[in-house]
Formats: structure tokens, sequence, C-alpha cells
């Protein structure tokens, strides 16, 4: 709403394969059986996803986007798609992501997934198979997601003679019983291998070629504390692709910061379009 006016832009959100929203997941059916898929989903990568994408735009009759965007796993997305060139995409904005996904990022999806499979119950192939590994995971997740300041800011304790139940642990507790209200342990595993699987370069002769072919104007946006995907990974791409913005975010949110820093991302964005549009006007 601060960003995008309703009545001159149309918005198009879509959950992704393999999400516990979506309707092709692992506790969806499989025809051949009855039952869910659980652990027999299978695997796929940020490349299955974005292939999803032309399918609903040639469903919608859309031939061009005006603007792709996209953050973390979205981001992904949204620059395989631009690679891809299967639609016209006018403007593109990345926030908080990579080209290809870093041994950090996987070694974190895999210690979250290492925590879920410990949880016996995610063999049982149920509803609420992995329940308690899950909320494990999610704990992990918010580590990387924010950062040392972070927590000094919102999880300091007052009380200098206090030997358990910390801000902090609270915290972690809430926020992982709060994802398995509304979430699975199957999508959650599968997306993380989805995203560990992100690499543009990947049937392509190199990553620096994909990003190079990419010929829309693009901005990238980082957020200078995020551990999860830092500032070099989006400063690679700024470099490799044509006609490229790079913008720093200032935010003690860390990775979160591309989700909570709406006012900071609304005037660096507003700004790279109507510069965008000056250009176009200039040329007409």
């Amino acid at each position: 709403g601060e960003l995008f006016d309703a009545k001159e832009y149309y918005f198009i959100c879509t959950h992704v394969i393999g999400s516990a929203y979506h309707s092709s997941n692992s506790p969806s059916v499989y025809p051949a059986t009855g039952l869910p898929y659980h652990l027999s989903f299978h695997e796929i990568t940020v490349r299955d996803l974005v292939h999803a994408q032309p399918l609903l735009a040639n469903n919608l009759e859309i031939q061009q986007l005006e603007i792709l965007i996209g953050g973390s796993l979205g981001g992904q997305q949204a620059l395989d798609w631009a690679v891809s060139h299967s639609i016209a995409i006018n403007h593109l904005i990345v926030v908080g992501t990579n080209a290809v996904h870093s041994p950090w990022g996987i070694a974190f999806n895999e210690s979250q997934r290492l925590a879920i499979t410990t949880d016996r119950t995610f063999y049982a192939n149920h509803p609420d198979g992995g329940a308690k590994g899950l909320k494990v995971a999610r704990a992990m997740a918010l580590l990387s997601y924010r950062n040392y300041t972070t927590y000094a800011n919102t999880q300091k304790e007052d009380d200098n003679e206090k030997l358990d139940h910390y801000k902090a642990s609270s915290y972690q507790n809430y926020q992982g019983e709060k994802l398995v209200k509304c979430y699975n342990a199957y999508s959650y595993y599968f997306l993380t291998k989805a995203m560990d699987s992100h690499n543009l370069g990947r049937g392509r002769r190199s990553i620096e070629s994909a990003l190079a072919s990419i010929d829309c104007p693009t901005l990238v946006l980082s957020v200078n504390t995020d551990l999860l995907f830092p500032p070099q990974e989006q400063q690679f791409i700024a470099q490799h692709v044509p006609n490229a913005h790079y913008q720093e975010i200032e935010s003690t949110y860390g990775h979160d910061g591309f989700l909570i820093e709406t006012k900071k991302l609304t005037k660096i964005i507003s700004s790279f379009l109507r510069e965008q549009k000056e250009y176009i006007n200039e040329l007409v």
C-alpha cells in the first residue's frame, strides 16, 4: 500500500510448490495410493518453482511483468526467472538473496533438517509428524535471520539475579511453537532442500554469464547486518547484471530486515522506479 498504488498496479503473489499453503505439497494426496505424499514427495529445485510461474502467467494471459520483486528464496526465484527469459520483465528488484546458495546457507538448512529427522515421528508419515523437530529447526533458523545485536536489543534481561526462564529462551520456544501451529515439517524439509539447489550457473555456461543475460533495469538490495545472505552476495549480483543499481540498507534486524524495514525499502524502491520512469520519458 505504501509503495505500490492498487489503482495503478495489479498484484500477483503465489505460493511455491511444496509450501504448506500450496495445493501441490508433501501433505497433498498422491493419486496412485490415495494417501498423502509426506516423505515420498519429489525433491524440488528453485528452478522447478520458477517453471511453474510462467504457467500461471499464461493462464492469466499475462505477456509481460512490469515489476518482478522477491526477497530471500523469492529473490532466488526472481533471478532464475529473469535469466530464463520466459516472460518479458520491465523491472527486476531482488532483496537479500544470492546467485548461488552458499555453503553457509546450506549448512544452516542441513542443521535444521537434522533437527527434524531426529524427531522419530517424522518417519510416521502423519500430518503432525516431525512437529517437535520442526520447533527446534525454527529456533535454529531464527539465529540466522537475526544477529547478536537484535537479541541484545530485544531480549536483554533487567534482573541480575535471574537463573532461568530467560526472555531469549522464551522467545525461541514461542517462535518454534508458532510455526508448528501453521506449517508442517515435511514442507519445511523439502523447501530447505529446494533452496540448497539454487545455482544460476546450473545447465548454463557460468553464474556470471547467467547474470549478464538479464536485460532489464535491476535494483539489488542488501541489509548490512544480514548473516544468512551477506551483502557481498548482493554486490556480486549487481556487479554482473548490466544496468544494475545496488543499495545497502542499514538495520539491526539482520536478514529479517528485508521484511521489517518497510519505510527504508519504500524510499529506495520508489526512487529507483521514479528514475527509470524519468529516463524512459527522456527517451520518448
